[in-house]
């Protein structure tokens, strides 16, 4: 692939008070989608309140990347109900990771680089940090779903460098 500048982990954990999209719950999934890549979680039946720990892989070739995530409920006999999508730019993930590399030395195991704060710009729900975790710079988060009534999704991303 051209321009690779790396992976992007994204691990889903969960969802959070997800809308009822069928008689009293929900069959939830997420595609996530970035330019030509689109990614898919396994659906949780029965659940408003799914626990995914899916793990899912993005090639990164810019470095203003803006990854789409809509979460949608599963449906046999119809087409799949949307319960909302979110956004994020791993921009300032990329930039800590620039900064972490300038300050490499012994930075003690849960050093937070950056914290990134909810805006009308981004989808955070709350103020989002990016951390040292055994070595590797890690961002959690959590994003609010828009166009829905409710519900949030927690994710945490974490960088693969491909470079030599």
């Amino acid at each position: 692939m051209e321009n690779l500048l790396g992976l992007l982990r994204i691990h889903v954990k969960r969802g959070v008070n997800l809308a009822i999209r069928d008689t009293s719950s929900s069959d939830p999934y997420i595609v996530f989608s970035s330019r030509k890549q689109k990614l898919k979680t396994r659906v949780i039946k029965h659940s408003v309140n799914p626990e995914w720990n899916d793990e899912l892989t993005l090639s990164v070739t810019d470095p203003n990347l803006t990854v789409k995530l809509t979460v949608y409920d599963k449906d046999l006999f119809s087409a799949d109900d949307k319960m909302g999508e979110a956004q994020f730019s791993i921009a300032p993930y990329l930039e800590a990771i620039k900064l972490h590399h300038k300050l490499e030395g012994g930075l003690p195991n849960g050093t937070i680089i950056m914290k990134v704060q909810p805006t009308r710009q981004n989808c955070l729900s709350e103020e989002s940090h990016i951390l040292l975790n055994q070595g590797k710079l890690v961002q959690n988060m959590f994003l609010r779903l828009q166009h829905v009534e409710c519900g949030e999704v927690e994710l945490q991303l974490e960088w693969i460098d491909v470079t030599g």
